[in-house]
């Protein structure tokens, strides 16, 4: 069995452009080397490759040793160590092959070496006074190279290391700065990390197909978000007035919320169930049963806010007057904050069993009229 172990040089053209092959070869290589560099790391990887040779020959396999190199630019460095071992391959003919490297940049080359005969291994070599600052650096090297990583550390690193003095100077509070910048940052990870960024870049192309194509989930979205900011601020101005404790006031700002934003959400999903009986035979559940979902949680919220508040003495219970209908009179009288509750409660749940069973019905219409179009043979 017939073992190359070759070691792959990018840095430069060790021979002008040919192999360099044979134990002789490669000493006289390494004295060249070391003396014009005495402080290069190829020289040890040189020497490695004769020492896995060695240990090949000693189990009793052939090995033939090698070292081919590339000077200039990326491609022609490439294309010369490519060139170099279709040489060997085609005048040794060896079995498999044993690649020694001596940096990250080398190990590149590994592939071209594997797609002209089988690689068994991969022997990187690394100076061991320098092994923990090499490793760091290439690991650096590597991280410096990807554009979407630099972006992405080191411009919110930088950028915070600018607005530091300034926001200093301008504060003149250490804590206002700090908190300023800390912020900052905690904001960009959340808009890395939710994929805000890239839902950003997709929608532009989202809202054009959609006035393209006439969608009227496209209405619908911006009705929905208006009526959402609607109850966003009314909720604003509901407790803009109140001095009650945080708990109080943030149930009284789901109180008075929850209505517009469950009509916003009502609105948004009604448009897209719309478009999906417009563009699709077979509706998917979720869609339908979406509408009704949405109703029956912004009732369960709402009466759950009530409760809360009504304890609390901000809301005043619900009075029914009293009334009369001819010969039939019903006295006033005043629901209790439980009875109020359940009946919200109920009421949603009512809602979410009518969405159910709506859907069901209306899969059940379309699987039929499929059986009809394609009647069992």
């Amino acid at each position: 069995m017939s073992t190359l172990v070759v070691c792959v040089d990018r840095g430069s053209d060790l021979a002008d452009g040919e192999p360099v092959v044979g134990r002789a070869a490669i000493e006289r290589l390494v004295m060249e080397v070391g003396i014009a560099d005495p402080e290069t790391s190829r020289v040890n990887s040189f020497l490695e490759t004769l020492r896995v040779a060695d240990d090949i020959e000693a189990e009793g396999d052939e090995a033939v040793v090698a070292v081919v190199s590339g000077g200039g630019d990326g491609v022609d460095a490439d294309r010369a160590v490519a060139r170099q071992t279709d040489e060997l391959v085609a005048e040794y003919g060896p079995d498999s092959a044993v690649v020694v490297t001596d940096s990250a940049e080398d190990e590149r080359l590994v592939p071209i070496v594997e797609s002209r005969v089988r690689v068994d291994a991969v022997d990187r070599v690394v100076v061991r006074q320098s092994h923990d600052i090499e490793s760091t650096y290439y690991v650096l090297k590597q991280f410096l190279a990807d554009e979407e990583l630099r972006a992405t550390v080191l411009v919110p690193i930088g950028a915070a290391l600018l607005a530091f003095p300034v926001l200093l100077l301008l504060a003149d509070s250490l804590t206002v700065a700090v908190s300023a910048i800390a912020a900052v940052i905690g904001v960009f990870l959340l808009y890395k990390g939710l994929g805000v960024d890239d839902w950003l870049a997709a929608l532009p192309g989202a809202v054009r197909d959609a006035f393209y194509s006439g969608q009227v989930s496209l209405v619908t979205y911006v009705v929905g978000a208006g009526l959402a900011m609607v109850g966003l601020f009314a909720g604003a101005i509901d407790i803009s007035n109140t001095t009650a404790s945080p708990v109080i006031m943030g149930m009284r700002f789901v109180f008075a919320a929850v209505p517009w934003l469950a009509l916003a959400a009502l609105t948004a999903s009604t448009g897209r169930l719309i478009d999906e009986f417009l563009a699709e035979e077979r509706v998917p559940n979720a869609f339908l049963n979406l509408p009704f979902g949405v109703v029956a949680v912004g009732l369960v919220v709402r009466g759950f806010s009530a409760y809360f508040l009504e304890r609390a003495g901000e809301i005043p219970p619900v009075m029914v007057p009293a009334t009369e209908l001819g010969p039939v009179s019903v006295e006033g009288f005043t629901v209790s904050v439980w009875t109020r509750l359940a009946a919200f409660v109920l009421l949603g749940i009512a809602i979410s069993l009518g969405g159910v069973r709506f859907t069901s019905y209306i899969t059940a219409e379309e699987s039929d009229g499929v059986e009809e179009e394609f009647p069992e043979s």
